[in-house]
Protein backbone atom coordinates (compact mmCIF):
# COMPACT_ATOMS: atom_id res chain seq x y z
CA UNK A 1 0.00 0.00 0.00
CA UNK A 2 1.36 3.56 -1.39
CA UNK A 3 2.56 5.64 2.14
CA UNK A 4 1.29 9.23 2.61
CA UNK A 5 4.28 10.51 1.65
CA UNK A 6 4.17 8.68 -1.50
CA UNK A 7 0.99 9.94 -2.45
CA UNK A 8 1.76 13.48 -1.94
CA UNK A 9 4.60 12.89 -4.13
CA UNK A 10 2.26 11.72 -6.91
CA UNK A 11 -0.75 14.66 -6.19
CA UNK A 12 1.79 17.58 -6.68
CA UNK A 13 3.07 16.82 -9.80
CA UNK A 14 -1.19 16.86 -10.56
CA UNK A 15 -1.65 20.07 -8.46
CA UNK A 16 0.93 22.10 -10.55
CA UNK A 17 -0.22 21.02 -13.87
CA UNK A 18 -3.92 22.13 -12.94
CA UNK A 19 -2.83 25.25 -11.65
CA UNK A 20 -0.66 25.83 -15.17
CA UNK A 21 -3.77 25.25 -16.96
CA UNK A 22 -5.88 27.50 -15.05
CA UNK A 23 -2.93 30.21 -15.74
CA UNK A 24 -3.32 29.12 -19.18
CA UNK A 25 -7.30 29.06 -20.04
CA UNK A 26 -7.86 32.20 -17.72
CA UNK A 27 -5.21 34.27 -15.70
CA UNK A 28 -2.94 34.83 -18.89
CA UNK A 29 -5.34 35.86 -21.40
CA UNK A 30 -7.11 37.93 -18.78
CA UNK A 31 -3.98 40.07 -17.80
CA UNK A 32 -2.91 40.58 -21.06
CA UNK A 33 -6.25 41.68 -22.42
CA UNK A 34 -5.95 44.06 -19.15
CA UNK A 35 -2.27 45.48 -20.75
CA UNK A 36 -3.69 45.41 -23.88
CA UNK A 37 -6.30 48.00 -22.71
CA UNK A 38 -4.02 49.92 -20.66
CA UNK A 39 -1.16 49.93 -23.52
CA UNK A 40 -0.36 53.09 -25.57
CA UNK A 41 2.22 55.56 -27.28
CA UNK A 42 3.64 58.20 -25.42
CA UNK A 43 4.11 61.14 -27.23
CA UNK A 44 7.24 63.26 -28.83
CA UNK A 45 6.12 66.26 -29.90
CA UNK A 46 7.17 68.02 -32.88
CA UNK A 47 6.24 71.86 -33.94
CA UNK A 48 7.28 73.27 -37.31
CA UNK A 49 7.24 77.05 -37.55
CA UNK A 50 7.44 77.25 -41.47
CA UNK A 51 5.16 74.36 -41.80
CA UNK A 52 1.79 76.63 -41.70
CA UNK A 53 -1.30 74.51 -42.65
CA UNK A 54 -3.96 77.41 -43.55
CA UNK A 55 -6.54 78.99 -41.27
CA UNK A 56 -7.33 77.33 -37.83
CA UNK A 57 -10.07 75.10 -38.04
CA UNK A 58 -12.09 76.12 -35.32
CA UNK A 59 -15.19 73.00 -35.08
CA UNK A 60 -15.83 73.97 -31.45
CA UNK A 61 -16.64 77.46 -31.76
CA UNK A 62 -20.13 76.33 -31.68
CA UNK A 63 -22.78 76.14 -28.66
CA UNK A 64 -26.43 74.95 -27.96
CA UNK A 65 -28.87 75.03 -25.36
CA UNK A 66 -31.64 72.28 -24.52
CA UNK A 67 -35.00 73.20 -23.62
CA UNK A 68 -34.17 73.14 -19.97
CA UNK A 69 -37.41 75.79 -19.26
CA UNK A 70 -40.18 76.90 -21.68
CA UNK A 71 -38.73 80.30 -22.07
CA UNK A 72 -35.72 82.34 -23.38
CA UNK A 73 -33.00 81.06 -20.89
CA UNK A 74 -29.82 83.16 -22.63
CA UNK A 75 -30.80 86.87 -21.92
CA UNK A 76 -28.92 86.64 -18.27
CA UNK A 77 -25.47 85.05 -19.69
CA UNK A 78 -24.99 87.38 -22.84
CA UNK A 79 -21.93 88.75 -21.63
CA UNK A 80 -20.13 85.00 -20.55
CA UNK A 81 -21.62 83.72 -23.91
CA UNK A 82 -20.21 86.65 -25.98
CA UNK A 83 -16.50 86.32 -24.45
CA UNK A 84 -16.81 82.81 -25.92
CA UNK A 85 -16.98 83.97 -29.61
CA UNK A 86 -19.40 81.26 -31.22
CA UNK A 87 -20.13 81.58 -34.65
CA UNK A 88 -23.85 79.31 -33.95
CA UNK A 89 -25.82 78.82 -31.23
CA UNK A 90 -28.26 75.91 -30.85
CA UNK A 91 -31.67 75.52 -30.16
CA UNK A 92 -34.16 72.95 -29.90
CA UNK A 93 -37.37 72.87 -28.43
CA UNK A 94 -38.65 75.94 -31.08
CA UNK A 95 -42.13 74.84 -31.37
CA UNK A 96 -42.95 73.74 -28.42
CA UNK A 97 -41.30 75.82 -25.81
CA UNK A 98 -42.20 79.05 -27.28
CA UNK A 99 -45.69 77.95 -28.51
CA UNK A 100 -44.98 79.11 -32.05
CA UNK A 101 -47.97 77.44 -34.11
CA UNK A 102 -51.80 77.74 -33.36
CA UNK A 103 -55.06 77.64 -35.19
CA UNK A 104 -56.66 74.59 -36.79
CA UNK A 105 -55.09 72.33 -39.22
CA UNK A 106 -57.24 74.47 -42.06
CA UNK A 107 -55.81 77.56 -41.31
CA UNK A 108 -52.36 77.73 -38.82
CA UNK A 109 -51.51 80.67 -37.38
CA UNK A 110 -48.11 81.55 -36.01
CA UNK A 111 -46.72 83.93 -32.56
CA UNK A 112 -43.40 84.15 -33.15
CA UNK A 113 -42.48 86.72 -30.28
CA UNK A 114 -41.23 84.70 -27.93
CA UNK A 115 -38.52 82.83 -29.87
CA UNK A 116 -37.84 85.98 -31.86
CA UNK A 117 -36.96 87.18 -28.49
CA UNK A 118 -34.52 83.98 -28.02
CA UNK A 119 -33.38 84.58 -31.65
CA UNK A 120 -32.58 88.32 -30.97
CA UNK A 121 -30.50 87.18 -28.02
CA UNK A 122 -28.18 84.63 -29.78
CA UNK A 123 -27.85 87.52 -31.99
CA UNK A 124 -26.75 90.11 -29.43
CA UNK A 125 -24.12 87.42 -28.36
CA UNK A 126 -22.18 87.70 -32.00
CA UNK A 127 -23.69 84.47 -32.58
CA UNK A 128 -26.09 83.21 -35.33
CA UNK A 129 -29.26 81.05 -34.81
CA UNK A 130 -28.97 77.30 -35.33
CA UNK A 131 -32.90 76.20 -34.99
CA UNK A 132 -33.86 72.44 -34.70
CA UNK A 133 -37.16 72.43 -35.73
CA UNK A 134 -38.93 70.55 -33.22
CA UNK A 135 -41.12 69.48 -31.74
CA UNK A 136 -44.41 68.96 -33.53
CA UNK A 137 -47.13 71.87 -32.67
CA UNK A 138 -50.28 70.30 -30.79
CA UNK A 139 -52.25 71.42 -33.72
CA UNK A 140 -50.94 69.25 -36.03
CA UNK A 141 -49.76 66.62 -34.15
CA UNK A 142 -51.52 62.61 -34.40
CA UNK A 143 -50.90 62.42 -30.70
CA UNK A 144 -48.17 64.44 -28.32
CA UNK A 145 -45.45 66.99 -29.45
CA UNK A 146 -43.15 64.00 -30.53
CA UNK A 147 -45.20 62.27 -32.62
CA UNK A 148 -46.22 62.18 -36.61
CA UNK A 149 -48.21 65.15 -38.39
CA UNK A 150 -51.61 64.39 -38.92
CA UNK A 151 -50.67 65.15 -42.54
CA UNK A 152 -46.72 66.10 -43.73
CA UNK A 153 -47.93 68.70 -45.64
CA UNK A 154 -49.01 70.81 -42.78
CA UNK A 155 -45.56 70.24 -41.15
CA UNK A 156 -44.13 71.38 -44.32
CA UNK A 157 -46.10 74.51 -44.50
CA UNK A 158 -44.71 75.44 -40.70
CA UNK A 159 -41.10 74.39 -41.90
CA UNK A 160 -41.66 77.29 -44.70
CA UNK A 161 -42.79 79.72 -42.42
CA UNK A 162 -40.38 79.22 -39.72
CA UNK A 163 -37.71 79.72 -42.92
CA UNK A 164 -39.62 82.71 -44.62
CA UNK A 165 -40.08 84.15 -41.29
CA UNK A 166 -36.03 84.27 -40.02
CA UNK A 167 -34.13 83.98 -43.66
CA UNK A 168 -36.81 86.05 -45.98
CA UNK A 169 -34.93 89.17 -46.86
CA UNK A 170 -38.61 91.00 -46.47
CA UNK A 171 -38.84 89.60 -42.86
CA UNK A 172 -35.84 88.79 -39.94
CA UNK A 173 -33.38 89.09 -42.75
CA UNK A 174 -30.69 87.04 -41.03
CA UNK A 175 -28.07 85.32 -43.61
CA UNK A 176 -26.93 82.10 -42.77
CA UNK A 177 -29.36 80.65 -40.49
CA UNK A 178 -29.10 76.66 -40.17
CA UNK A 179 -32.46 74.70 -39.87
CA UNK A 180 -32.03 71.06 -38.86
CA UNK A 181 -35.09 68.82 -38.95
CA UNK A 182 -35.76 67.74 -35.91
CA UNK A 183 -33.92 66.24 -32.48
CA UNK A 184 -32.80 62.81 -32.11
CA UNK A 185 -35.62 61.38 -34.06
CA UNK A 186 -34.45 57.96 -32.45
CA UNK A 187 -35.31 58.70 -29.19
CA UNK A 188 -37.78 61.41 -29.22
CA UNK A 189 -40.53 59.84 -31.29
CA UNK A 190 -39.13 56.30 -32.03
CA UNK A 191 -38.81 57.45 -35.78
CA UNK A 192 -37.13 54.53 -38.02
CA UNK A 193 -36.33 55.06 -41.50
CA UNK A 194 -39.04 52.78 -42.62
CA UNK A 195 -42.77 51.97 -41.54
CA UNK A 196 -45.29 54.41 -40.45
CA UNK A 197 -43.25 56.72 -38.48
CA UNK A 198 -40.67 57.15 -40.94
CA UNK A 199 -38.02 60.04 -40.33
CA UNK A 200 -37.60 60.20 -44.06
CA UNK A 201 -41.82 61.09 -44.68
CA UNK A 202 -40.65 64.04 -42.50
CA UNK A 203 -37.35 65.10 -43.98
CA UNK A 204 -39.10 65.23 -47.55
CA UNK A 205 -41.39 67.49 -46.58
CA UNK A 206 -39.26 69.74 -45.04
CA UNK A 207 -36.88 69.85 -47.85
CA UNK A 208 -39.54 70.66 -50.01
CA UNK A 209 -40.65 73.23 -47.94
CA UNK A 210 -37.11 74.76 -48.09
CA UNK A 211 -37.62 74.55 -51.96
CA UNK A 212 -40.79 76.21 -51.74
CA UNK A 213 -39.05 79.43 -50.38
CA UNK A 214 -38.45 82.34 -52.19
CA UNK A 215 -36.82 85.88 -51.73
CA UNK A 216 -34.24 84.75 -48.75
CA UNK A 217 -31.04 84.80 -47.21
CA UNK A 218 -28.46 82.11 -48.18
CA UNK A 219 -29.45 79.05 -45.56
CA UNK A 220 -28.62 75.31 -44.96
CA UNK A 221 -31.25 72.46 -44.15
CA UNK A 222 -30.69 69.16 -43.26
CA UNK A 223 -30.45 65.98 -40.92
CA UNK A 224 -30.96 63.80 -38.85
CA UNK A 225 -29.59 64.86 -35.17
CA UNK A 226 -29.49 61.02 -34.31
CA UNK A 227 -28.42 60.08 -30.39
CA UNK A 228 -25.15 58.75 -32.29
CA UNK A 229 -24.28 57.79 -35.81
CA UNK A 230 -26.11 55.20 -37.03
CA UNK A 231 -24.88 53.57 -40.63
CA UNK A 232 -28.80 52.31 -41.10
CA UNK A 233 -29.96 56.14 -40.34
CA UNK A 234 -27.19 58.12 -41.98
CA UNK A 235 -26.75 55.86 -45.07
CA UNK A 236 -30.61 55.69 -46.34
CA UNK A 237 -30.80 59.44 -45.48
CA UNK A 238 -27.99 60.04 -48.04
CA UNK A 239 -29.31 57.55 -50.65
CA UNK A 240 -33.19 59.05 -49.93
CA UNK A 241 -31.99 62.51 -50.45
CA UNK A 242 -30.10 61.28 -53.95
CA UNK A 243 -33.02 59.45 -55.04
CA UNK A 244 -35.23 61.99 -54.61
CA UNK A 245 -33.62 65.11 -55.74
CA UNK A 246 -33.79 66.66 -52.27
CA UNK A 247 -31.55 69.01 -50.77
CA UNK A 248 -29.00 67.95 -47.94
CA UNK A 249 -26.62 70.68 -47.08
CA UNK A 250 -25.32 68.99 -43.85
CA UNK A 251 -25.32 65.34 -41.96
CA UNK A 252 -26.06 65.80 -38.29
CA UNK A 253 -25.58 63.34 -35.10
CA UNK A 254 -24.97 63.63 -31.71
CA UNK A 255 -21.73 62.24 -29.31
CA UNK A 256 -21.42 61.47 -26.04
CA UNK A 257 -18.35 59.40 -25.25
CA UNK A 258 -15.19 58.67 -23.16
CA UNK A 259 -13.69 57.42 -26.03
CA UNK A 260 -11.39 60.56 -28.36
CA UNK A 261 -11.32 57.92 -30.88
CA UNK A 262 -14.92 57.55 -31.75
CA UNK A 263 -15.11 61.07 -32.57
CA UNK A 264 -12.22 60.19 -35.60
CA UNK A 265 -14.25 57.41 -36.50
CA UNK A 266 -17.66 58.80 -36.34
CA UNK A 267 -16.36 61.38 -39.48
CA UNK A 268 -14.39 58.52 -41.04
CA UNK A 269 -17.41 56.59 -41.71
CA UNK A 270 -20.55 59.03 -42.25
CA UNK A 271 -17.76 60.92 -44.92
CA UNK A 272 -16.61 57.12 -46.67
CA UNK A 273 -20.98 56.71 -46.80
CA UNK A 274 -21.47 60.18 -48.29
CA UNK A 275 -18.24 60.31 -50.52
CA UNK A 276 -19.87 57.30 -53.54
CA UNK A 277 -22.69 60.21 -54.46
CA UNK A 278 -21.51 62.97 -56.39
CA UNK A 279 -24.11 64.82 -55.73
CA UNK A 280 -23.23 65.40 -52.23
CA UNK A 281 -19.75 66.09 -53.25
CA UNK A 282 -19.89 69.60 -50.51
CA UNK A 283 -21.99 68.36 -47.63
CA UNK A 284 -20.78 68.80 -44.02
CA UNK A 285 -20.75 67.49 -41.09
CA UNK A 286 -21.84 68.62 -37.65
CA UNK A 287 -22.03 67.64 -34.01
CA UNK A 288 -24.47 69.18 -32.95
CA UNK A 289 -24.82 67.86 -28.98
CA UNK A 290 -21.20 66.66 -27.80
CA UNK A 291 -19.90 65.97 -24.18
CA UNK A 292 -18.54 63.10 -22.08
CA UNK A 293 -21.94 61.30 -20.90
CA UNK A 294 -25.59 62.17 -22.13
CA UNK A 295 -26.53 62.06 -18.53
CA UNK A 296 -26.14 64.09 -15.49
CA UNK A 297 -22.52 63.44 -14.47
CA UNK A 298 -20.45 65.26 -12.01
CA UNK A 299 -17.58 65.49 -14.30
CA UNK A 300 -19.72 67.81 -15.94
CA UNK A 301 -19.34 70.78 -12.51
CA UNK A 302 -15.35 69.72 -12.52
CA UNK A 303 -11.90 69.85 -14.42
CA UNK A 304 -12.39 66.52 -16.14
CA UNK A 305 -14.94 67.67 -18.15
CA UNK A 306 -12.78 70.73 -19.05
CA UNK A 307 -10.30 68.17 -20.05
CA UNK A 308 -12.66 66.45 -22.25
CA UNK A 309 -13.75 69.27 -24.08
CA UNK A 310 -9.71 70.38 -25.30
CA UNK A 311 -9.64 66.82 -26.06
CA UNK A 312 -12.77 66.76 -27.60
CA UNK A 313 -11.88 69.47 -29.51
CA UNK A 314 -8.59 68.07 -30.75
CA UNK A 315 -9.88 65.15 -32.15
CA UNK A 316 -12.84 66.95 -34.11
CA UNK A 317 -10.83 69.70 -36.07
CA UNK A 318 -10.22 68.88 -39.48
CA UNK A 319 -13.05 66.32 -39.76
CA UNK A 320 -16.15 67.30 -38.43
CA UNK A 321 -17.18 71.44 -39.79
CA UNK A 322 -18.90 72.01 -36.63
CA UNK A 323 -19.09 70.69 -33.17
CA UNK A 324 -22.15 72.09 -30.79
CA UNK A 325 -21.24 71.65 -27.52
CA UNK A 326 -23.59 70.99 -24.82
CA UNK A 327 -25.12 73.33 -23.45
CA UNK A 328 -24.44 76.62 -22.39
CA UNK A 329 -26.59 76.66 -18.90
CA UNK A 330 -28.31 74.67 -16.50
CA UNK A 331 -31.60 74.25 -15.96
CA UNK A 332 -32.69 75.16 -12.53
CA UNK A 333 -31.94 71.85 -10.41
CA UNK A 334 -32.10 71.89 -6.10
CA UNK A 335 -28.33 72.50 -6.23
CA UNK A 336 -26.23 75.21 -7.75
CA UNK A 337 -24.08 72.31 -8.84
CA UNK A 338 -25.91 68.97 -9.90
CA UNK A 339 -23.74 67.79 -12.94
CA UNK A 340 -26.05 69.07 -15.59
CA UNK A 341 -24.58 69.80 -18.66
CA UNK A 342 -23.97 73.91 -18.50
CA UNK A 343 -21.28 75.89 -19.20
CA UNK A 344 -22.64 78.05 -16.62
CA UNK A 345 -25.01 78.13 -13.45
CA UNK A 346 -28.47 79.03 -13.23
CA UNK A 347 -29.29 82.03 -11.85
CA UNK A 348 -32.04 80.28 -9.43
CA UNK A 349 -28.65 80.48 -6.80
CA UNK A 350 -27.29 83.82 -8.03
CA UNK A 351 -25.13 85.22 -11.01
CA UNK A 352 -24.38 82.14 -13.12
CA UNK A 353 -20.85 80.92 -12.07
CA UNK A 354 -18.77 79.71 -14.90
CA UNK A 355 -17.58 75.99 -14.72
CA UNK A 356 -14.33 74.30 -15.46
CA UNK A 357 -15.81 73.76 -19.24
CA UNK A 358 -16.39 77.16 -19.87
CA UNK A 359 -12.83 78.26 -19.11
CA UNK A 360 -12.01 75.05 -21.59
CA UNK A 361 -13.54 77.01 -24.53
CA UNK A 362 -11.72 80.20 -23.67
CA UNK A 363 -8.57 78.68 -23.25
CA UNK A 364 -8.86 77.28 -27.18
CA UNK A 365 -9.55 80.93 -27.89
CA UNK A 366 -5.93 81.86 -27.15
CA UNK A 367 -5.03 79.79 -29.93
CA UNK A 368 -3.97 81.92 -33.12
CA UNK A 369 -6.16 82.37 -36.45
CA UNK A 370 -3.25 80.05 -38.37
CA UNK A 371 -3.00 76.56 -37.95
CA UNK A 372 0.67 74.82 -37.86
CA UNK A 373 2.11 71.30 -38.01
CA UNK A 374 2.55 69.09 -35.37
CA UNK A 375 4.12 65.57 -35.32
CA UNK A 376 4.67 62.79 -32.63
CA UNK A 377 1.08 62.96 -31.07
CA UNK A 378 1.12 59.85 -28.32
CA UNK A 379 -2.60 57.89 -27.69
CA UNK A 380 -2.94 60.07 -24.19
CA UNK A 381 -1.27 63.65 -25.27
CA UNK A 382 -2.62 65.58 -28.22
CA UNK A 383 -1.83 69.48 -29.56
CA UNK A 384 -3.47 72.31 -31.43
CA UNK A 385 -0.11 74.24 -32.66
CA UNK A 386 -1.04 77.83 -34.61
CA UNK A 387 0.62 81.16 -34.90
CA UNK A 388 -1.12 85.04 -34.77
CA UNK A 389 -0.89 88.20 -36.39
CA UNK A 390 2.55 88.88 -34.74
CA UNK A 391 4.36 85.63 -35.65
CA UNK A 392 3.77 84.35 -31.92
CA UNK A 393 3.50 80.75 -31.60
CA UNK A 394 0.66 79.36 -29.68
CA UNK A 395 0.75 75.77 -29.10
CA UNK A 396 -2.08 73.80 -26.22
CA UNK A 397 -0.90 70.55 -25.49
CA UNK A 398 -3.58 68.20 -23.59
CA UNK A 399 -3.08 64.90 -21.56
CA UNK A 400 -6.66 63.23 -21.32
CA UNK A 401 -7.11 60.14 -19.79
CA UNK A 402 -10.94 58.55 -18.89
CA UNK A 403 -9.32 56.93 -15.83
CA UNK A 404 -7.60 59.76 -14.70
CA UNK A 405 -4.10 57.90 -13.94
CA UNK A 406 -1.69 59.08 -16.85
CA UNK A 407 0.95 61.24 -16.79
CA UNK A 408 3.37 61.79 -19.07
CA UNK A 409 6.49 63.38 -19.41
CA UNK A 410 6.75 65.29 -22.90
CA UNK A 411 9.34 65.63 -25.38
CA UNK A 412 8.92 68.79 -27.36
CA UNK A 413 11.01 69.91 -30.44
CA UNK A 414 10.70 73.21 -31.80
CA UNK A 415 12.20 73.51 -35.48
CA UNK A 416 12.67 76.25 -37.92
CA UNK A 417 12.31 79.08 -35.23
CA UNK A 418 12.96 82.59 -36.93
CA UNK A 419 15.03 83.37 -34.61
CA UNK A 420 17.58 81.95 -31.60
CA UNK A 421 16.75 84.10 -29.15
CA UNK A 422 13.08 83.61 -27.76
CA UNK A 423 11.16 83.89 -24.51
CA UNK A 424 8.61 80.76 -23.50
CA UNK A 425 5.85 81.10 -21.22
CA UNK A 426 3.67 77.89 -20.26
CA UNK A 427 0.26 78.54 -18.89
CA UNK A 428 -1.48 75.80 -17.24
CA UNK A 429 -5.19 75.58 -17.86
CA UNK A 430 -6.87 76.93 -14.69
CA UNK A 431 -3.42 77.01 -13.19
CA UNK A 432 0.22 79.43 -12.88
CA UNK A 433 2.26 80.45 -15.76
CA UNK A 434 6.55 80.09 -16.13
CA UNK A 435 8.57 81.75 -18.70
CA UNK A 436 12.00 80.98 -19.93
CA UNK A 437 14.14 82.86 -21.98
CA UNK A 438 16.20 81.19 -24.50
CA UNK A 439 19.56 81.70 -26.32
CA UNK A 440 20.32 79.20 -29.22
CA UNK A 441 22.36 79.50 -32.16
CA UNK A 442 20.35 76.86 -33.23
CA UNK A 443 16.85 76.83 -35.62
CA UNK A 444 15.67 74.16 -33.14
CA UNK A 445 15.52 73.76 -29.93
CA UNK A 446 14.53 70.70 -27.34
CA UNK A 447 12.46 70.59 -23.86
CA UNK A 448 10.84 68.14 -21.97
CA UNK A 449 7.48 68.99 -19.89
CA UNK A 450 5.68 66.98 -17.37
CA UNK A 451 1.74 66.61 -17.28
CA UNK A 452 -0.15 65.51 -14.76
CA UNK A 453 -3.19 62.98 -15.20
CA UNK A 454 -5.93 64.73 -17.19
CA UNK A 455 -4.10 68.29 -17.58
CA UNK A 456 -3.34 70.91 -19.88
CA UNK A 457 -1.15 73.82 -20.82
CA UNK A 458 -0.54 76.86 -23.42
CA UNK A 459 2.46 77.69 -24.47
CA UNK A 460 3.58 80.48 -25.90
CA UNK A 461 6.88 81.41 -28.00
CA UNK A 462 7.92 84.91 -28.21
CA UNK A 463 10.82 85.83 -30.45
Amino acid sequence: MATKRELIRAFVPLLVGLVVLVLVVVAIPNALQYVGKASGVNANLVFNYEGVLGKMPEPWRNLCQGGEEPKEMLSSVVEPIKALRPEYIRLDHIYDAFKVVSGTPENLTYDWSGLDKAVEVILSTGAKPFLSLSYMPDVISTGNMVSTAKDWGLWGQVVQATIEHYSGRNQKNINGVIYEVWNEPDLFGGFKTYGDVNYLDMYLASAKAAARVKGANPFEIGGPATTALYQNWEERLIKFVDANNLRLDFMSWHRYTYDMEQFEKDAKQVRSWAEKIPALVNLKFYVTEWGHDPEIQAGYDTKFGAIHTLAGARAMMGSIDRAFLFEIKDGPGATKYWGRWGLLTHEKFGPPEKKPRYHAMQFLNNLGPFRTSVAGEGSWVKSISSIDETGKMKIMVVNYDSKGGHSESVPMTFENLPKGNFKITRTDFMGSSRSLNVATTSSSWKTTEYFGPNSAAMFTVEF
